[in-house]
């Protein structure tokens, strides 16, 4: 049975950074993403990654460049979102996702986590 669980979540000022993690009970042939939910906005992806056969990542327009997924290096069910320069519109409940369809649409996935809450103030 796949489990998912986020950690990490906080409140930080605008500009700060955080580091999301995920641990993942997957294998490589799944694709781990990390989907957003803004107060009154739908859920959206953000960021996903396949291990399988290679690193392979995408990301959203409106976090390129700022935030990072990647696995670590010596766990490889630990997931992580690194976010720089945090805006206040980067606020929401972070989840983690996995499927083997993978991509950034959230029909994508069939196996979520609870959330973590982030909260980025001016």
């Amino acid at each position: 049975q796949v489990q998912l669980v986020e950690s990490g979540g906080g409140s930080v000022q605008t500009g700060g950074s955080l580091r999301l993690s995920c641990e993942a009970s997957v294998n490589s042939m799944y694709c781990v993403a990390w989907f957003r939910q803004a107060p009154g906005k739908e859920r959206e992806g953000l960021a996903h990654i396949y291990t399988g056969g290679g690193d392979f990542t995408g990301y959203a327009d409106s976090v390129k460049g700022r935030f990072t997924i990647s696995q670590d290096s010596a766990k490889n069910t630990l997931y992580y979102l690194q976010m720089n320069n945090l805006q206040p519109e980067d606020t929401g409940t972070y989840y983690c996702a996995a499927d083997q369809r993978g991509g950034l649409g959230i029909g994508r996935y069939d196996y979520w986590g609870q959330g973590t809450q982030v909260t980025v103030s001016s």
